[in-house]
């Protein structure tokens, strides 16, 4: 059957799954419309904290008269990924949903070299998944966790890995190679991977909708800002650059994690100030950023009302970490304008980028150069699920996006059912 255009579509849904290194984000969704049939997440796992949240429509619509019901923590706390992946079948099977499951989808943060594209998930696969844990030592094994989950809970049905890295496989080697012995790269796999694929891929999809023009047309620049971040230049419609590198510790300054920094930084906390490997991983990670530049917090929103409260004591404090990130974060706009020919436009997306138009009216005031100039009106009016160009009209546009990655890994799942089932019916 072909999900994109039968006429059961409405019936069909893809679960996905995201295991973050502490959390648990699910949505039930059908692939053409991205209609939600239940979404939810379970966070601080492991700790006193932990909580698990879920909305459910299970009428295949949403309208004015079918308002979302909802349940919180019907878990005791503490719980881990393997409990609250357990209680989100139950409440599939509760709410009679597993039924309208045609396969599960899961986000998997990196795939090195491997993967540029969404696979079935095999005994290989997961080894491999495995092996790259060493990459991303906070996210694959969580992953790993819910394919093992869901391959448990639903065994008849195909789990579909799609990988944060896929979308950067197509950059080219001077973007993705260290200025560091080439063997490390050659035997190792040490090189640029970048992150967040599935939001920039998205996003860039939608402007290339709303500008009427095929994606492999379109010349972009996307800022994902959130607590974690990163920048991508796409170029004819496939990334060509990204600031997010081997892990997504490098580029620019985030919530907690520092960014790029002089590598001779690590050598003076090791010698100078007797910093074990652990601690500098901590520091950079967990302790960085606007939090650690802050000493406050790593919410952008906490940080903006402090900027704003003369009588906050964290208040100049606030306003230097927001100052150096929007700097940094103009800095790597402006520097990647060096990949392409011609620009039709940035894009910004994430938390941050969707709902402060603070940051993003700064970080434009540095970007004149490119032309870009902020309509104060359409800036504060975009904030909050609401997308729209929020440039003036003599600017080169600037959008806001709300991104869905969800929504491109049950797409993408459903995709690659139907390749297959195609190739079946074709031999």
């Amino acid at each position: 059957m072909d999900i994109s255009t039968s006429s059961q579509t409405n019936t069909l849904a893809i679960l996905v799954i995201n295991c973050g290194s502490s959390s648990v984000k699910f949505s039930l969704i059908q692939p053409k419309s991205g209609i939600n049939l239940l979404s939810g997440l379970a966070e601080c796992l492991t700790t006193p904290q932990a909580s698990i949240k879920i909305k459910y429509n299970i009428n295949d619509s949403i309208n004015d008269n079918n308002e979302n019901q909802s349940e919180t923590s019907f878990l005791s706390a503490p719980f881990d990924h393997q409990q609250a992946l357990n209680a989100l079948v139950s409440k599939l099977k509760a709410l009679d949903l597993v039924e309208k499951i045609i396969a599960v989808g899961h986000r998997v943060v990196h795939g090195g070299e491997h993967y540029s594209k969404p696979i079935l998930i095999n005994d290989d696969v997961k080894r491999t998944i495995n092996n790259l844990a060493k990459l991303a030592p906070l996210h694959n094994p969580a992953n790993l966790i819910g394919i093992n989950v869901c391959q448990k809970a639903f065994p008849k049905l195909s789990q579909i890995a799609i990988f944060d890295t896929a979308f950067h496989q197509s950059m080219p080697e001077k973007a993705y190679l260290y200025g560091i012995p080439f063997e490390l790269y050659s035997k190792h796999g040490i090189r640029r991977y970048g992150f967040h694929g599935t939001s920039h891929y998205f996003v860039a999809n939608q402007v290339a909708q709303l500008i009427n023009k095929p994606l492999e047309q379109c010349n972009l620049i996307s800022a994902h800002l959130g607590n974690g971040c990163s920048v991508t230049v796409i170029k004819n419609g496939k990334s060509v650059d990204t600031s997010l590198g081997m892990t997504p510790l490098e580029g620019v300054m985030m919530g907690t994690r520092s960014g790029d920094i002089d590598a001779g930084i690590i050598v003076h906390l090791v010698e100078q100030l007797s910093y074990s490997i652990e601690q500098i991983d901590t520091l950079l990670n967990k302790q960085s950023g606007l939090l650690g530049l802050s000493t406050l917090s790593n919410d952008c929103r906490t940080l903006e009302a402090a900027m704003f409260d003369d009588n906050h004591s964290k208040s100049a404090q606030a306003k230097i970490a927001l100052t150096v990130f929007c700097y940094r974060i103009a800095k790597s706009i402006a520097s990647f304008s060096a990949s392409l020919t011609q620009l039709d436009g940035l894009i910004f997306t994430g938390g941050i980028g969707e709902n402060s138009s603070w940051v993003r009216q700064q970080i434009l005031k540095q970007l004149s150069l490119l032309n870009f100039q902020v309509c104060e009106e359409k800036n504060q009016a975009t904030r909050f699920g609401t997308s729209g160009n929020i440039a003036t009209k003599s600017s080169r546009p600037c959008w806001v996006i709300a991104t869905n990655e969800e929504w491109v890994i049950a797409q993408q799942s459903a995709q690659l059912l139907n390749t297959i089932k195609n190739n079946s019916a074709s031999n």
